[in-house]
């Protein structure tokens, strides 16, 4: 699944790109420098952290789903067993 950005997210990211090789590495890029560079890292880091956001959020919702028996189980024909004997 391809990750896409608004044009909001791309500004801001490429700017911070930017920000980052001038203050880091002392190198200055230009605007359609930056979204190369925002564009490469999409493309070729990005899915990493995404596949890994899966994995993690599968990892959860499994848990959740082994806990459901515990949590929502109810036993079933308790009527006589909770009936007030006279």
């Amino acid at each position: 699944m391809a990750i896409e950005l608004n044009k909001q997210e791309v500004a801001e990211t490429a700017a911070s790109i930017r920000r980052f090789f001038r203050e880091e590495l002392e190198v200055d890029l230009s605007e359609m420098q930056s979204g190369f560079v925002l564009s490469y890292f999409l493309k070729e880091v990005a899915p990493f952290a995404y596949n890994q956001g899966v994995k993690d959020a599968e990892s959860f919702f499994r848990a959740r789903v082994e806990e459901l028996p515990g949590t929502c189980f109810e036993d079933p024909l308790t009527y006589w067993s909770k009936k007030r004997k006279p």
